[in-house]
């Protein structure tokens, strides 16, 4: 079986690449589960001080994969896992990031993006919700920002994506901008770094206790309804759906 999750490691620093290009990287529960596996491991290793979530492609994630979705329990609990994992978490986008993908990011620690990275919350284009996802995101961005590209689904760089506080930074050369956040990672003491992390999580954690039922039960519902499979169709068939006006 093709590997789709890529690892190599530089001075205690684990690099996770998504890695199934032919789908762009969608979240199958093949690499969903793939990508836990990693997670788990790196988690358990004491010589992995921080992990980076990273592409190959042109495309961070294009979202759930409508051809072999994760069950919303699985898709939950990889983005609870990226939240508890003790070790910090940075992603590193090069390119196109939707829908599920968003909530990945917003699960990292810190988001570095490069200029030509673009975004989008697209769910609401094929009869969903962006809901499971909803859970690291709300806390962690600007409500009134995330409001309009929720509710239109428009596409937005790297630049908004930093004020409305799903990246920590762009830049053109991503790796540069990542290498003092790696570096300082690498100065600090493994135990401090989980501790300090705990702070920062909690609040995400809260969400997550809270409202993680109520939204796995709506996106499943969404996705079993006759508007999403009618949005799905006419997105798979590169066509617009019956209730564009």
């Amino acid at each position: 079986m093709t590997t789709i999750i890529g690892r190599s490691r530089t001075r205690g620093v684990e690099t996770l690449s998504l890695d199934a290009t032919g789908t762009r990287n969608a979240l199958s529960a093949r690499l969903v589960a793939g990508l836990a596996d990693a997670l788990a491991e790196c988690g358990k290793d004491p010589d992995v001080r921080a992990v980076v979530l990273t592409h190959t492609g042109n495309t961070f994630s294009a979202g759930a994969d409508l051809r072999e979705p994760p069950h919303p329990d699985a898709l939950v609990a990889l983005l609870r896992q990226l939240v508890e994992l003790p070790k910090p978490v940075l992603a590193r986008v090069t390119g196109h990031v939707r829908a599920g993908g968003l909530g990945l990011l917003a699960a990292c620690d810190l988001a570095f993006a490069g200029t030509a990275a673009t975004f989008a919350f697209t769910e609401v284009r094929i009869g969903v919700a962006p809901a499971v996802i909803s859970l690291p995101l709300l806390p962690r961005t600007d409500p009134r920002a995330l409001a309009r590209y929720y509710l239109t689904g428009e596409r937005f760089g790297p630049e908004e994506a930093v004020r409305t506080g799903l990246l920590t930074a762009t830049a053109a050369d991503v790796d540069e901008a990542l290498a003092p956040a790696l570096e300082g990672l690498r100065r600090s003491a493994p135990e401090a770094l989980a501790e300090t992390k705990g702070l920062l999580t909690a609040r995400v954690l809260e969400t997550f206790d809270r409202d993680a039922a109520d939204l796995t039960a709506l996106s499943a519902r969404l996705f079993a309804s006759d508007q999403a499979r009618e949005g799905m169709t006419a997105f798979l068939e590169k066509r617009d759906p019956a209730w564009v006006v």
